[in-house]
Order: structure tokens, then C-alpha cells, then sequence
């Protein structure tokens, strides 16, 4: 039988230190299924180089320097929509880490984990999956179900405005699908798919694909599509 081809990962590196770029991609690469397509180590680059690559992950550090990566999210998130973006750190900052997660990136690993761990987050990221420590993830959960959420019946009446093919793309989204397959399933086009996602951000209020989620699960207002 003919063997299926490798699907590769192509990953972005934005990190402020060269050094520690080389390592990554040595790294990266030695994975037959990785590939790094881009460096960049501030924001100008990163932009630029994620809007011509279209890369499948950006591994991002929050530490850029002079420069945030939690700010440079949602300019990725614009130039680059199909990306996924997986945070790297060496800081334990859980404010900045909470608000990197509700900006939009899918996941997280510090520095000091085995290199294992990144190989292996960036892999199950780019299948759909978030990759967060327990105890965020429960932090996060506890965040949007107490003291910041609207009133339940502001809530509700946000979940009313939601039409049947909206909660369809929500059901899509929280299987890990991207807007080209979401596009796929639903017969309609990707730019369209984009439309409704930005529709169901103004709705509930939310910033990120994962925080939709999350909401969407909180309120069982998910709908798998046919």
C-alpha cells in the first residue's frame, strides 16, 4: 500500500534571543513533521513574517524585550487568522498569563519544562487541543464563571442572539476545526465562516476562539453540526 504523506507543522519562532531561537529550531526540526518558516525577535518581523508564511503555530515569547508579546497577540490574530499560537515563557506571571490565554493564544509551556512538553504541545495545538497547566485552566473557568461575567439574564439574553448556524460554528470551533474546514462542513466559504465568528465575538462578548468556547460549554448552548 502507498504511504500516506507527512503532514508538516509549520511553525513561526518569535523570540528576542538568538540563541535561544537556534535551539529552538534544532529542536523543532528534529521532528520529521515540524518545520520552523520564520524567525523574528519584534514586533515589525513577527507581523510581516506571519502574514507571508500563513504559519500553522506561533511559538510566541511574552518577553520580546523592549516589546509584549501579549500585545503583539491580536496583530497575529489579524494577519495570520488560520495560526495557532502557543506561548513559551520563562516567567510565571498568571496575570499575563490569563490575559495572553483570553487574547487568543491556545496554549502554554514554561521554559523549564522538558523539551518533550513543547514538541508535544505544539503537535496537539495544532490537532485543536489547548494545551494549559490544570491549575489555569481551572483559574480560567473560575474567571469566567464568577465576579467578571454579566448578570445570568444579561447572559441569556446575549445566548438569544445567537442564530442556529451560529451555534453551529461554535459546535465546529470547539472540535478544534479551523475556518477552511468549518467552511467545508458547513458548505459555506471561509470569509464567511470569519463573519459569523466575528458576529458571535459581538454577541457574547468575548475576545478569543477558546474563551467562546468555554462560555459556549458553560451555557450548553453548543449544537453539533451535520
Amino acid at each position: 500500500m502507498p504511504t500516506m504523506p507527512i503532514q508538516i507543522i509549520r511553525v513561526l519562532l518569535i523570540e528576542d534571543h538568538a540563541v535561544v531561537r537556534a535551539g529552538l529550531r534544532l529542536l523543532i526540526e528534529s521532528r520529521q513533521n515540524l518545520k520552523v518558516v520564520g524567525e523574528a525577535a519584534n514586533h515589525a518581523d513577527a507581523l510581516a513574517l506571519a502574514a507571508r508564511e500563513q504559519p500553522d503555530i506561533i511559538l510566541l515569547d511574552l518577553d520580546l524585550g523592549a516589546e509584549s508579546g501579549v500585545e503583539l497577540l491580536p496583530g497575529l490574530r489579524s494577519v495570520a487568522g488560520q495560526a495557532r499560537v502557543l506561548v513559551l515563557t520563562g516567567v510565571r506571571d498568571d496575570q499575563g498569563h490569563r490575559l495572553a490565554i483570553r487574547r487568543g493564544a491556545r496554549g502554554l509551556v514554561l521554559k523549564e519544562q522538558a523539551p518533550e512538553v513543547l514538541l508535544k504541545a505544539i503537535t496537539k495545538v495544532h490537532a485543536g487541543e489547548v494545551w494549559l497547566e490544570r491549575a489555569m485552566l481551572a483559574s480560567l473557568l473560575d474567571e469566567l464563571a464568577v465576579g467578571e461575567t454579566r448578570p445570568v439574564n444579561a447572559e441569556a439574553a446575549r445566548i438569544a442572539m445567537l442564530t442556529e448556524r451560529e451555534r453551529e460554528v461554535i459546535a465546529l470551533v470547539g472540535e478544534g476545526l479551523k475556518n477552511k474546514q468549518i467552511g467545508h462542513r458547513l458548505s459555506i466559504t471561509e470569509t464567511t465562516v470569519g463573519h459569523h465568528l466575528t458576529s458571535i465575538f459581538a454577541k457574547l462578548g468575548v475576545e478569543s476562539r477558546l474563551e467562546m468556547v468555554l462560555f459556549a460549554h458553560r451555557h450548553n448552548i453548543t449544537k453539533r453540526a451535520r
